[in-house]
């Protein structure tokens, strides 16, 4: 009994590493905003079948390309603190235990978005795919313009859902990609000035790493914010919301770059905490507002 018990132990313990691989906490948001990308370009009402299936192969790819992150970033996250109890990093699984399994996730869910929505989703999805793993993930290691990189990949999920709805890139999806891009960089840059230490420890070139002083990761932060106000204002200019929608998207936009302004001029931990809850916020509830507005 205790040997089947200790087996049992054993089995739920390697399930729930390769659930670590996936990210699924963190890729909640990527789902959800493909689903709004879908809901903006949805024209003929939401098929039960199409959303299921791309949700499902949207957070299968995004799950592979968290587990493909870590296959290649293994050794640097054994040393960092926030990182170093990762699956791979803590040697419980294999690299090619990994590797199969982030393949095989990805394959699963380009092939489910290809079949329950259309070729051009599943193809953005692998763009998704290929530029975080293959382009973003090694370029951490030798630039701190890696952040601005990794925000491409990061702002395609609503262009995948748009994708799925309509079978186009027409601007209104290239709109709804500058809002999720845009929204990334002082979401990114507050995170690296919390955990700097940790980044220099694992040799990332990260901004707050190479410019200790925060000058210029507080600056950043705030052009961003700043940037995103117009950007997130556009869907009313492009007819995919209304006077609602402008309302709360300013509102939501000015205490987004007031939570930047304060951490610019503080650079204290704690207004960088407050700047990365708030970005946590600000994207679900602004994508709320979008498709409140259209119902």
């Amino acid at each position: 009994m205790r040997s089947e018990a200790v087996a049992l132990a054993d089995s739920r313990t390697r399930t729930a590493d390769f659930v670590a691989l996936a990210k699924p906490r963190l890729n909640v948001l990527v789902v959800a905003s493909t689903a709004a990308g879908y809901a903006m370009g949805a024209v003929d009402g939401l098929g039960a079948v199409r959303v299921l299936g791309m949700l499902i192969g949207t957070g299968l790819v995004a799950g592979g390309a968290s587990a493909f992150n870590q296959v290649i970033e293994r050794d640097a996250d054994a040393l960092m603190r926030r990182t170093r109890m990762r699956p791979l990093a803590d040697q419980r699984l294999l690299p090619v235990e990994g590797t199969v399994f982030a393949a095989a996730m990805s394959l699963t869910g380009l092939w489910i978005l290809a079949a329950s929505a259309n070729l051009l989703a599943a193809a953005v999805a692998l763009a998704t795919l290929v530029s975080y793993a293959l382009v973003y993930t090694p370029l951490k290691r030798r630039t701190s313009f890696a952040t601005v990189i990794g925000a491409i990949p990061g702002a395609l999920p609503p262009v995948i859902g748009w994708a799925a709805a309509r079978n186009n890139l027409s601007s209104e999806a290239w709109v709804l990609f500058g809002i999720a891009f845009l929204w990334q960089l002082p979401h990114f840059l507050s995170i690296a000035w919390i955990f700097r230490e940790d980044y220099t420890r694992a040799g990332f070139p990260m901004l707050p790493v190479i410019e200790p002083d925060g000058r210029s990761t507080g600056r950043q932060s705030v052009v961003y914010a700043a940037a995103l106000i117009p950007v997130s204002l556009a869907p009313t200019l492009f007819g995919l919301a209304g006077r609602p929608y402008f309302v709360s998207a300013l509102a939501l936009g000015l205490a987004f770059l007031y939570l930047a302004f304060r951490f610019a001029r503080t650079r204290a931990i704690r207004d960088a905490r407050a700047l990365f809850f708030g970005s946590i916020l600000y994207l679900p509830l602004l994508w709320i507002a979008m498709i409140a507005n259209k119902l």
